[in-house]
């Protein structure tokens, strides 16, 4: 996947409880309400997931909102972001298998489905514990760990991630 590291804003709202005399404290309170306000957006179309705050560049003055007595600081940071593009080759770990293809997970990216029309030269197998089968190959199950190529990706904004269509036709491509 393509790590980039971007320049964003936001705003942080701090209830009045946090708010001290003390500077370090009240930036605290700040970077941690940050780190929260981003593990909860969890990704966006333009950035794709954010992975870490790399760096605090600053912190605006402070305005207090009249009816709670919040306090609302404008902030400019960088993060580490993880946006998959297509073509790109990425690695997962086999979660389900249906008749009409399978579902991986790689990284931060939970909905990644194989079509079956895009297993190259394996085959459904069904059972008690389907499988995929290939005679050079070997065999995709779950929990086995696979290198695919994106073909194409979608945004959720509703759920705020990504969906991706991968392949295994190709070479290099299949069980690790």
């Amino acid at each position: 996947m393509v790590f980039l590291e971007a320049e964003m804003s936001s705003n942080v709202l701090l209830s009045p409880e946090h708010l001290t005399p003390q500077g370090l404290l009240l930036r605290k309170s700040i970077i941690t309400r940050l780190l929260e306000d981003i593990a909860n957006k969890k990704a966006s179309k333009e950035y794709g997931y954010f992975i870490a705050i790399t760096s605090l560049n600053s912190i605006g003055e402070g305005r207090v909102r009249a009816l709670t007595g919040d306090v609302l600081f404008p902030v400019n940071f960088m993060c580490l972001t993880q946006k998959p593009t297509k073509g790109e080759l990425l690695t997962g770990t086999v979660e389900k298998i249906l008749k009409h293809g399978l579902f991986l997970k790689s990284g931060p990216i939970e909905n990644i489905f194989i079509s079956e029309k895009l297993t190259g030269e394996y085959k459904y197998v069904p059972g008690e514990n389907p499988v995929f089968l290939s005679e050079k190959q070997g065999k995709l199950e779950k929990g086995v760990s696979v290198r695919f190529k994106v073909v194409g990706f979608r945004w959720m904004e509703a759920e705020r991630h990504f969906q991706l269509l991968g392949s295994l036709a190709g070479d290099f491509l299949g069980p690790i």
